[in-house]
């Protein structure tokens, strides 16, 4: 064994593969050493809207695209491949089918809790049964919901979210924290009531310095209902990306914006802050992979896929 490992690592090292690896500040040695990295997988969704069937198959564009049973079952074949996986949603849940109609997002934050959600933020379609509707589903989920730019302290919400999670896994402390889009315009202000929008990037700044310097997270993560970029100047996941220090990896919702890979912003540091949307109506289940050191929880390289969910049965 340690003959063929010796062989393989050769290999790599007069390979252009060996070269990338050196370049990344990494020996060819560590891609077997599987004691050596730790390999953390991001499974994300946004603006699913009560897709709980596929899309009909009527010839349209979208036809036998999305659904829960096709996203569950992909969720639960990259667990058993993976060991540490934290899956996140990107707002939007509710509102879309008549599933939401008959049973106002019961069904919809039951379903994320059995597919073990860890996080999700609300996106301005969550208010649309008004804050008394989402706050009779919170007892429904079993995963808290991330918000650090709505300020609810004079809502039902009051306590019922948090600005941040900060999850554990291998050895890594990952630092989670939401971002929603300002609702006055978007959402009646009797649905929305007592909410305070809090400007996003200050917020942002302040949730970034803390999960980094004072809890020495990781990684920092950022679930945002702002949108992906806009024409105007309106706050957007690139204006957060570009003018933040710490933040990761922003995974994005609001615009439906479908993205075969991230895009890869540098921020205020000049290091890089990864962006990613997946579309809409659970057509696309997001992945993104890093890759750390185990010795100093150093993050060495990243890679992403697209998985689209498609069912071929007639509803």
């Amino acid at each position: 064994m340690a003959e063929s490992q010796l062989n393989r690592r050769d290999f790599i090292r007069g390979t252009a593969a060996g070269a990338a690896l050196l370049a990344l500040g990494i020996g060819p040695e560590s891609v077997y050493a599987g004691d050596d990295v730790v390999k953390l997988i991001f499974l994300h969704t946004n603006d699913v809207h009560s897709r709980i069937d596929p899309f009909p198959m009527d010839g349209s564009r979208n036809q036998g695209m999305g659904g829960v049973a096709g996203r569950a079952s992909l969720i639960k074949k990259i667990r058993q491949e993976e060991k540490n996986v934290l899956l996140l949603d990107a707002g939007d849940i509710f509102q879309g089918t008549p599933y939401f109609n008959f049973y106002g997002g019961e069904l919809e934050i039951k379903m994320m809790s059995m597919m073990g959600y860890d996080a999700g933020i609300m996106g301005n379609h969550d208010f649309d049964n008004g804050i008394e509707g989402f706050h009779k589903q919170l007892p429904h989920a079993n995963f808290p919901i991330l918000n650090a730019n709505y300020d609810f302290s004079d809502t039902l919400l009051n306590g019922k979210t948090q600005p941040y999670k900060i999850f554990k896994r291998d050895g890594l402390k990952i630092g989670v924290f939401g971002l929603g889009i300002e609702l006055n315009g978007l959402v009646n202000k009797q649905q929305y009531g007592n909410t305070i929008y809090m400007d996003p990037l200050p917020k942002a700044l302040e949730m970034e310095r803390f999960l980094k310097l004072d809890q020495h997270c990781d990684l920092v993560v950022c679930l945002s209902h702002l949108g992906y970029k806009y024409d105007s100047s309106k706050v957007s996941d690139l204006v957060i990306a570009r003018n933040t220090n710490f933040i990761d990896l922003i995974i994005g919702g609001h615009t439906h914006t479908f993205m075969d890979k991230p895009d890869s912003i540098r921020n205020l540091k000049g290091t890089e802050t990864l962006v990613n949307q997946v579309g809409f109506a659970g057509i696309n289940l997001g992945r993104i992979d890093f890759i750390f050191q185990r010795k100093n929880a150093k993050k060495i390289s990243y890679s992403s896929d697209l998985q689209s969910i498609k069912t071929n049965f007639k509803i």
